[in-house]
């Protein structure tokens, strides 16, 4: 074990600490098995002084001519009952019996004072044979009358060698108190060691700082979520893209806040993602997703470690760059076409047929003017344009009559602040949705609803079962996966890209009753483009 590890650190200092109580236990069980036999001796004594004080051969005896005779009687209750001194004096401390012989007829070294008044006591005193605990009782004679005084007692040595007689046996549950507070640090500091690596509280400092800032400055999102699906952490970023309370508030184990089904349902799963799309209110996220494992052959799963990368922008440069490339492919279609006509017309006069040839260059003229002519006059935004000239192109290769209708206060696409990629989404979406339901023909009706834009998509194709109504703006619906009635996700994302452009300018979109289907989106005009143009109203 490290000695600098935290572990180590917490192991030494609960051992210290440890010893200290165990040594404090130590120290007070001493003194209580100290008390305590002091205790019973003076019990014992009491006990032993009153038998003598209260036996009539005592009583007799001191009321003799020769109470001195009492020295026999004296010693053999020594011996039995093994005290060190059992003293019989006069009221005037005079010793009747003594352990020495020499020393009866000589006054008694003690207190007497509280005997002679008639109550029993104890005390330590040092007298002839040493410091020793004892325990004086007064004789009555019948009247009632105190004609004598008993005291027994013990010499400290001996309180001393029935104390420690009791040492051994408090000292092995100190012992074994001890060891198992030891070995509990032991195996608590190990399971330590294993939690921290074997770091030491700087290293640990150094870490969480390092980990902290790391975790706040990464550009992608990050969130730590338990076995269960709860939030642990999460950084900055994640916070703004899933509309969390700011990092750092959530406590561990809060829940997951409402999100979208499809992106809720993988963060709860706890399955592995790779590169997945998900879709918010406001953002197109793409997800990656991986269990937290700890190291080892048998690696314990903690929960599971997300990142979240917004990848809104670039999905809306790439659906600006997929209008681009639908209408180099309409030119490249219109130029084969071309090429063809071109062919036909130049036979036609080789053949002499010039009539033929014109009224043939002039339809076909009238026919591609027209579109272009309705859409360039009504749509000053250009990439709307571009988008609705290059889908014409696509329906005709498929072979769908596609019908532009734009009303005349269509300047709003130009004018009216929406963002050109939000309404290039949103029709471009709604029309290749339409072409795939299609039978043969689809109507885009672009005009003005209460005091926005409206967007109508028809086509006449089988319609939208209203069972199904409810799904099909969710991310990984798509009608060409329904089965026995049921949803199978995991294609259509063209519906759910609508409702989040939609929601974010503020919009509602509708799926309206009638032959086919009919999607019908209105978005306000932001009020600032309602502001007129000061250099406009200045102007003569």
């Amino acid at each position: 074990m490290h000695r600098g590890s935290l572990a180590g650190r917490l192991f030494l200092a609960q051992l210290g600490f440890i010893l200290c109580v165990s040594g404090g236990i130590a120290w007070g069980l001493y003194q209580q098995a100290e008390e305590n036999t002091y205790e019973e001796t003076r019990s014992r004594m009491l006990a032993v002084a009153g038998t003598v004080a209260a036996g009539s051969e005592v009583r007799a005896a001191v009321d003799s001519p020769d109470p001195a005779a009492l020295q026999g009687y004296a010693r053999e209750v020594m011996e039995r009952v093994g005290v060190d001194f059992l003293t019989i004096m006069d009221t005037d401390r005079t010793r009747f019996t003594h352990r020495n012989p020499d020393q009866i007829g000589k006054p008694y070294i003690g207190s007497v004072d509280a005997a002679l008044a008639g109550e029993s006591f104890t005390e330590t005193y040092t007298g002839t044979l040493g410091p020793s605990v004892r325990a004086i009782t007064p004789v009555y004679d019948d009247a009632g009358n105190v004609t004598a005084l008993v005291a027994a007692g013990i010499t400290v040595d001996r309180v001393g060698i029935a104390r420690d007689a009791r040492l051994p046996e408090l000292f092995a549950v100190d012992a074994a108190a001890l060891g198992v507070g030891a070995v509990g640090s032991y195996l608590l500091s190990r399971y330590l060691r294993r939690a921290t690596h074997g770091l030491g509280p700087a290293e640990l400092t150094h870490m969480y700082a390092f980990y902290d800032s790391a975790l706040h400055s990464v550009r992608e999102g990050l969130l730590l979520l338990n076995d269960r699906g709860q939030l642990v952490l999460y950084n900055d970023e994640a916070a703004v893209l899933l509309g969390l309370p700011p990092a750092g508030s959530a406590a561990s184990g809060q829940d997951l806040p409402d999100l979208p089904g499809p992106l809720a349902s993988l963060l709860r799963s706890g399955r592995d993602a790779r590169e997945e799309i998900h879709l918010t209110g406001e953002s197109i996220l793409v997800v990656n997703q991986s269990a937290a494992v700890s190291a080892g052959p048998h690696g314990r799963r903690f929960g599971t470690v997300t990142t979240l990368r917004d990848h809104t922008d670039v999905e809306s440069l790439t659906g600006e760059l997929a209008s681009m490339r639908t209408l180099a492919d309409a030119l490249s279609a219109q130029a084969h076409e071309h090429a063809n006509r071109v062919h036909t017309l130049a036979s036609l006069i080789e053949l002499g047929r010039s009539d033929e040839a014109l009224r043939f260059a002039t339809a076909d003229l009238e026919q591609s003017q027209h579109l272009n002519d309705e859409v360039l006059a009504a749509v000053e935004e250009p990439a709307i344009t571009a988008l609705l000239m290059g889908k014409a192109a696509q329906a005709r290769e498929r072979g769908i009559s596609l019908e532009i209708e734009v009303e005349a206060e269509t300047d709003r696409f130009g004018g009216a602040g929406l963002e050109p990629v939000e309404l290039v989404t949103i029709i471009g979406n709604l029309l290749d949705n339409a072409f795939d339901a299609a039978a043969a023909s689809v109507v885009l009706h672009l005009g003005s609803g209460d005091g926005g834009v409206l967007i109508e998509v028809q086509d006449d194709g089988p319609g939208v079962d209203p069972q199904i109504i409810e799904h099909i703006f969710e991310q990984g619906f798509s009608t060409k996966d329904l089965q026995a009635g049921r949803v199978l996700a995991g294609r259509g994302i063209g519906l759910a890209l609508v409702r989040q452009a939609v929601t974010r300018l503020g919009g509602s979109i509708r799926v309206l009753g009638g032959p086919g289907a009919c999607f019908s989106v209105e978005l306000p005009v932001p009020a600032s483009a309602h502001a007129p143009d000061p250099l406009t109203e200045a102007a003569p």
